[in-house]
């Protein structure tokens, strides 16, 4: 019988690096601060609401959007952060993560041979997503200095065509833990303002906006009225409530650009978890845990860096995210994939290379560590690192 062949649709997919990185950290017993998910648990009280939903019978479809509760929970919890007020039956859809929300904007909105901008480093669902609508990534890279990552606006801005249809952006940002300032939205509000660039659409993935540091303000999309009315912006309960095996996430967008991605999600995954949605949604009516959530992360970020700063690595700047880049050019210099599986095999520590967030596999001597984890689980990590 002759083998069965299909044409692949992503032909240069493999297993992700996180995969990767985190078998290799459980056959050598490592410390894993590769992948980004924490090793604590979430507030049992979220647990009880859940509990409480299904016990209440709340275990059948959904509608499709969302539960209505979650929905207007969401919007008021929009205006109140950001000042936008989008409509719960039109503008909001609940959806299995994140992820699932940036496929289904992509796959909306880019036809087949459109462009999309992505800056890069990039998280990587976002390239994979392009190709399968049949659009053509166009990467734009971050510039880095002593400051960290930045984006280089007359750079990305060079990029666009008649062809662009859509860009992506991503703050606080995954892998670097830079974040986007009021300057930045502006800059691109001008780009977008030009005659010539109507036709750009524009995806925000703000998955970490309750992971913001030393005092500053998470600056949404959401809050810019010039942006919002193009943009699908992303958030994750998952990543803000420790709960990221739950894959919850939501997507908010005017009116005329969620009709369309409704038309996706109906067809990928219908609805979501039902007794979840309602836990998240009275869960929310105590807005302290996402309000004091950036002192938690700064807390453990802080710890870290002290740390790290008796170690060879040298820290780049980390505003945002749970996620800190060092740079390990005064240790070794094996490419970064090579570092971080030596990293892992011999000092025992995973960490993720952060060339994998490129398209090119660009090499800059960087790796990314998870900081999401418990005090004793860094202290570990910690111990080994700075004996290198």
């Amino acid at each position: 019988m002759s083998q069965l062949h299909i044409q692949s649709r992503l032909p240069n997919v493999g297993s992700t690096i996180f995969s990767v990185m985190s078998a290799l950290a459980v056959q050598h017993k490592a410390v894993n601060l590769g992948q980004g998910f924490p090793d604590f648990g979430c507030d049992p009280h979220l647990l009880e609401l859940v509990t409480e939903a299904m016990q209440q019978g709340h275990n059948q479809y959904p509608p499709m959007a969302g539960v209505p509760v979650l929905r207007q929970t969401i919007a008021q919890k929009v205006a109140r952060l950001y000042g936008h007020q989008y409509d719960p039956e039109t503008e909001i859809t609940v959806t299995a993560g994140a992820t699932q929300g940036i496929m289904c904007a992509i796959q909306c909105s880019v036809h087949p041979g459109d462009e999309v901008i992505v800056i890069e480093p990039a998280y990587d669902c976002y390239l994979p997503a392009i190709q399968l609508a049949g659009g053509i990534p166009i990467t734009v890279s971050m510039e880095i200095n002593e400051q960290g990552f930045s984006v280089n606006w007359a750079k990305l801005a060079a990029k666009i065509t008649p062809k662009t249809r859509l860009i992506i952006i991503n703050s606080p940002n995954n892998p670097t833990g830079s974040v986007l300032q009021r300057s930045d939205l502006n800059a691109l509000a001008d780009i977008l303002r030009e005659p010539h660039n109507a036709h750009v659409l524009l995806l925000s993935d703000e998955v970490y906006e309750h992971m913001v540091y030393d005092g500053a303000q998470h600056v949404s999309v959401s809050a810019h009225p010039e942006l919002a009315k193009r943009a699908f912006v992303i958030s994750s309960f998952g990543k803000t409530f420790h709960v990221t095996g739950w894959k919850v996430g939501y997507v908010t967008a005017p009116a005329a650009l969620m009709t369309e991605f409704k038309k996706v999600h109906q067809f990928t995954v219908f609805t979501v978890n039902t007794p979840m949605q309602y836990g998240l949604a009275a869960y929310l009516q105590n807005t302290a845990p996402y309000e004091n959530l950036s002192d938690f992360y700064q807390a453990k970020r802080d710890y870290f860096r002290a740390g790290l700063s008796q170690s060879r690595f040298k820290l780049l700047p980390a505003q945002g995210t749970y996620f800190q880049c060092v740079d390990y050019s005064a240790i070794s210099d094996l490419p970064e994939l090579a570092f971080a599986e030596w990293l892992t095999k011999e000092i025992g520590v995973a960490a993720i290379p952060v060339s994998a967030f490129y398209r090119s596999g660009m090499e800059s001597g960087l790796v990314r560590f998870c900081f999401a984890k418990q005090e004793q689980t860094l202290a570990l990590a910690l111990e080994k690192l700075v004996r290198i």
